[in-house]
């Protein structure tokens, strides 16, 4: 057959076709030309952002938290630098044997890194938080998809237990949960910054590109706190307590002049670098959100109260045989009958018959506005979170029941905190200065509360307490002179009164003829047989007293002669 004959091949089509589809591809390509100059010239945007989405990333950048030093410039709280295990559940992907070693690594179970990956219903989830450096370096290792890591910081306390509750501890996210931590959150954390990078597909940077905000570090903390003295008084309240087996304790070491707290330490405590075993009673910040009545310790309040009112002198007679007194079906009683003494006598003797016949001598709204006017009912204002008010009730609803059992320290309320401040009075002539977690390095405006001369006065009473005839002997320390108040009182229990608990209690200053520092000591439930203020509390007193003033070189201003106790059985004890 020819082909070349065939009707078909010699067939001629219209030239104005093969013309419409030439101009057809040339306005295609025209089209698309334009549209090319227009993405890439005028408007690039939408493909940048395109190109961004898959591999440029906007990232945070961790402020470093600031430090917390005590007044000397040691250590008590910093950052150090771990990582965050982290992984992408549908990318995460090993066999058994990475499985085990990662495991290993990590301190966790096969079965619980499995878990955790199987019942996450986000594209992002937490392995394991806050590692060494180099157990993720060993991580890192063993190259497993989808599995990465993060840049974090932990908190460090140096001090452990002795600090725990004054410096608090922070969580995961490096946010302060407790303590000064919790207070000072915002000028501790700082403020974080971000930068954009460009990362491969398998999540790692591989470029930085340019910095969007710069990180702002946070500010250090300059407490008022003393290590040295923090670690004494911790020591001593510590060996106290395991001593008498006693539920638990706290001491509050003040700074007369400016106000400053050198040491506040609790036991039972806990350790902050180590939380996994955490309590609410170790955690729990006694000194300062916990109340209790203080007993005897309020008497130098009353008779204070009774000097300024004209009511009474240091040397008035009072009368209190048979050693009870009884209003209306009620009667209060004195551990010692002591008979005829005077006021001064009621400090040093601590007669509770002795206080409440000079509260009732003078009207209840007096008492009730020293009270205050110290700091009882009102919170202290430290900034710790959870700090208490106390209780003080108004005067107009007082009994002279109440305004008697008030007088030596039943029925009002207060932390250990507001009654180290309150007793400043007596040792700075009658006023009364703000208390301060942080360094002060300008003393403070004072607020008169007592008159210098009533100060003085009790001051003197208060001196002849811890002598042999007072309640304290055990207070004494060699070479300086102590002032200070016994406190035993049974717990509040039930709505009434526990007939075998009690709180003892001391609260002193040193040296009498140039206050120095002010000392409150808490023992709650002493249950080795001794439970009075003088036998459990005043001899922690002492301890951390001597040693606070020889480590601030504070002069001595009485002789260097041995203590003088009294023989066992003498010792005057308190009228709970």
């Amino acid at each position: 057959m020819n082909f070349a004959a065939s009707p078909v091949l010699t067939l001629r089509l219209p030239v104005w076709r093969s013309r419409l589809l030439l101009l057809g591809f040339f306005a295609g390509f025209a089209v698309l030309s334009v549209r090319a100059v227009f993405l890439q010239g005028w408007n690039n945007n939408f493909l940048q952002a395109k190109g961004e989405s898959r591999y440029s990333r906007v990232i945070e950048i961790t402020a470093n938290r600031g430090r917390i030093v005590d007044r000397h410039g040691e250590a008590l709280a910093i950052s150090t630098p771990v990582k965050s295990i982290w992984a992408i559940p549908g990318d995460f992907e090993l066999d058994q044997a990475q499985l085990v070693k990662l495991a290993a690594l990590l301190e966790m179970q096969p079965q619980d890194i499995q878990k955790r990956i199987a019942d996450s219903s986000h594209d992002f989830v937490f392995i394991k938080r806050q590692i060494p450096p180099e157990v993720a370096d060993r991580i890192a290792e063993l190259r497993i998809p989808g599995l990465f890591q993060s840049r974090e910081f932990r908190r460090y306390y140096p001090g452990g237990d002795v600090m725990a509750h004054v410096l608090g501890f922070t969580g995961a996210e490096d946010v302060g949960q407790e303590g000064v931590e919790l207070a000072f959150q915002q000028r501790l954390a700082g403020k974080p910054g971000s930068r954009r990078v460009i990362k491969d597909r398998k999540g790692q940077i591989i470029e930085d590109m340019e910095s969007i905000k710069a990180a702002q570090e946070g500010h250090d903390l300059v407490l008022a706190l003393d290590s040295r003295i923090q670690n004494l008084a911790f020591g001593a309240l510590k060996s106290a307590v395991e001593a008498h087996r006693a539920k638990a304790g706290g001491i509050v070491v003040l700074d007369v002049v400016t106000g400053e707290m050198l040491a506040l330490a609790n036991y039972p405590t806990y350790n902050p670098n180590n939380r996994s075993q955490l309590s609410g009673s170790s955690l729990r910040n006694r000194a300062v959100t916990d109340t209790f009545e203080p007993g005897s310790t309020l008497k130098p309040f009353t008779v204070a109260t009774a000097i300024e009112t004209g009511k009474v002198r240091p040397d008035t007679l009072i009368q209190t045989a048979p050693g009870s007194f009884t209003i209306g079906k009620a009667t209060i009683h004195d551990a010692h009958a002591e008979g005829l003494i005077t006021v001064a006598q009621v400090i040093q003797k601590s007669s509770n018959v002795g206080a409440a016949k000079i509260a009732l001598g003078m009207p209840a709204q007096s008492m009730w506005e020293t009270f205050r006017s110290v700091g009882f009912g009102v919170p202290p204002k430290l900034g710790f979170p959870g700090e208490v008010s106390g209780r003080v009730r108004p005067a107009k609803t007082w009994r002279p029941i109440e305004q008697a059992t008030m007088s030596y320290g039943h029925g009002i309320s207060v932390s250990l905190v507001q009654l180290a401040r309150a007793y400043t009075i007596f040792a700075r002539d009658g006023d009364l200065v703000p208390i301060s977690l942080v360094r002060v390095d300008t003393p403070p405006s004072a607020q008169s509360v007592i008159s210098a001369e009533t100060a003085r006065a009790l001051r003197a009473m208060l001196e002849s307490a811890v002598h042999p005839g007072g309640t304290a002997p055990r207070a004494q320390i060699m070479g300086y002179r102590v002032a200070g108040k016994t406190g035993t009182a049974h717990k509040q229990e039930n709505g009434g009164y526990a007939a075998n608990k009690y709180v003892s209690s001391f609260v002193g200053f040193a040296p009498v003829s140039n206050p120095r520092l002010v000392i409150a000591v808490m023992i709650d439930e002493a249950s080795d047989g001794q439970y009075y203020g003088g036998a459990v509390a005043a001899p922690v007193f002492a301890k951390v007293m001597e040693g606070a003033l020889r480590t601030l070189g504070a002069p001595p201003d009485a002789p260097m002669k041995p203590i003088v106790l009294p023989a066992a059985g003498e010792e005057l004890k308190d009228s709970v």
